[in-house]
């Protein structure tokens, strides 16, 4: 929860007070803090001592958690899409 609400006030300070010129290196700050968190929790998880043992069982998660976000989101996006482009694409004509 933390990790969101963090991330909320940063999308929150970029869109309104960061400045237009420092987006160049805000964007490399962004890629350095993302390698960084990468890289903690690689050796979060290479620490836990039976980490090999679960790692088919994490990995099994893993694509649970991944499939059912991306099957919801295509069960919602595909009709809308289907009936208001096909309406536009058919305007457009």
């Amino acid at each position: 929860m933390t990790t969101i609400l963090i991330m909320c006030a940063g999308v929150l300070v970029g869109a309104t007070v960061f400045p237009e010129r420092l987006a160049k290196w805000n964007s490399r700050f962004q890629l350095l803090l993302t390698g960084l968190l990468i890289f903690t929790m690689g050796v979060g998880l290479g620490n836990r001592p039976d980490f090999l043992e679960e790692l088919g069982t994490l990995g099994l998660d893993s694509l649970i958690f991944a499939a059912v976000p991306i099957l919801c989101s295509v069960a919602v996006v595909w009709p809308l899409s289907r009936r208001f482009l096909e309406k536009r694409d058919r305007e457009g004509e």
